[in-house]
């Protein structure tokens, strides 16, 4: 039941943009921050992007700062990334993110999306 289901991963050339898209089922989206996380081949999970339970700040990697914005709509349980300039090193999964997340009579210290893939190439 409580569930992040990302979405908007696909191939695209460099210089590109595409928006990604996490959707929040079972629990009260509303009331916590929100994370992006990607995972490169080969490499660490990294944090793209956090954005608080309102959505008035938001944080990024060194690495995506200027390119990508994070956002979030209450309304529709929905976080999104906006990802501009696209590069190949951008090349990953990414995955939505929470913490600490409790709701009803169950405690989830992490929740994870199944991830949405998006490849960079020309």
């Amino acid at each position: 039941q409580v569930q992040l289901v990302e979405s908007g991963g696909a191939l695209i050339q460099p210089g590109g943009s595409l928006r990604l898209s996490c959707a929040a089922f079972g629990f009260t989206f509303s009331s916590y921050a929100m994370n992006w996380y990607r995972q490169a081949s080969g490499k660490e999970r990294e944090l793209v992007a956090t954005i608080t339970s309102a959505g008035d700040s938001t944080n990024y990697a060194d690495s995506v700062k200027g390119r990508f914005t994070i956002s979030r709509d209450n309304a529709l349980n929905t976080m999104y990334l906006q990802m501009n300039s696209l590069k190949p090193e951008d090349a990953a999964v990414y995955y939505c993110n929470a913490q600490d997340i409790y709701y009803g009579r169950r405690w989830y210290p992490e929740l994870w999306g199944q991830g949405t893939r998006v490849t960079v190439s020309s």
